[in-house]
């Protein structure tokens, strides 16, 4: 073999072991590599205690993941004020007995809840590389999960449901007036405003969440224009296969990819807005691998702002 010939073939199985390699720790390794990322958000009215908010998304289980269950077991220990369930939390069809065990010791908080598109439908084993061209779509007839079951269930333990609705709750004194859609990422969200209350709400000591399973801009748009304090959301994955020092190379949806995970400020028509973006805890069991994106859950402290925040 020439010498140019014999470098080209060289160069090429190095690339092919470099990737093998890649899929064997972003399949074996990281994807079971649960963390906690933490912020901090300066939105609470003045004078308020701190409130800590655990942010979960993508849960994405599939029966037999004990150490997922483990770590979610875990998250217990934060002692949260309140639980945020940003969906996708199903990935087989016999996910919710198993699912509802893993989550039980955070179902005694007081939590709020919106669905994915995977707490419907069951996922579907296709080219993996589709996704890196053009957000995923829903397939013909897809193969619907038992999500009625686990609403009920998140129901019972006191979560709140927001799809397509909105509600508000009182935690430490202080009023939290929530709205949330149905997943935007089936095109089923319709914005029910933030909680009207008395004449005299707005005087009271009060803050607005905004909480969708995927952050398209349009729903960002009408959180934000709504009055919204705080926005959280999912369903990115974070991008899942990240390069390193880059980022995302898509995000799903069509926020930008460089948003698809973390803490960001989200603007329009003048109000900014801070945005989570959880890069989830699972992935499609037809899917198994994260690379340069590790699985999370984020735990939020709400503090008071610097100066009183008020909602239009």
């Amino acid at each position: 073999m020439a010498p140019v010939l014999r470098s080209a073939a060289w160069t090429a199985g190095s690339f092919a072991a470099a990737g093998a390699a890649a899929l064997a720790y972003g399949s074996l390794i990281e994807r079971n590599l649960f963390g906690i990322r933490t912020e901090t958000v300066a939105v609470l009215p003045a004078g308020s205690k701190p409130m800590r908010v655990l942010h979960l998304s993508d849960i994405h289980y599939v029966p037999g993941q004990d150490r997922k269950t483990r770590w979610l077991h875990s998250l217990a220990d934060l002692e949260p004020d309140l639980v945020v369930n940003t969906g996708d939390n199903l990935s087989h069809q016999q996910a919710v007995p198993p699912l509802l065990e893993a989550l039980k010791p955070l179902m005694r908080f007081p939590g709020v809840f919106v669905p994915g598109s995977n707490d419907y439908y069951a996922p579907v084993l296709k080219n993996p590389f589709t996704y890196f061209t053009s957000p995923s779509k829903l397939r013909k007839n897809p193969a619907k999960l038992p999500w009625a079951d686990m609403f009920t269930a998140f129901g019972n333990a006191g979560w709140i449901d927001l799809t397509n609705r909105n509600q508000s709750v009182v935690l430490n004194g202080l009023r939290l007036d929530f709205s949330g859609v149905d997943d935007p990422h089936l095109k089923r969200d319709r914005y029910a405003g933030f909680p009207a209350g008395s004449s005299t709400s707005s005087s009271a000591r009060h803050v607005r969440i905004g909480v969708a399973h995927a952050p398209y801009q349009r729903v960002l748009d009408y959180f934000t224009d709504g009055g919204a304090q705080l926005i959280l959301a999912g369903h990115t994955h974070g991008g899942q296969v990240c390069i390193p020092g880059y980022g995302a190379l898509v995000s799903n949806c069509d926020l930008p990819t460089w948003r698809a995970k973390g803490l960001t400020d989200w603007e329009h028509n003048g109000r900014t807005v801070p945005l989570n973006v959880s890069a989830g805890i699972g992935t499609s069991r037809f899917a198994p691998v994260r690379f340069a994106c590790r699985p999370e859950a984020v735990l939020l402290t709400l503090t008071p702002a610097e100066r009183p925040v008020t909602a239009s």
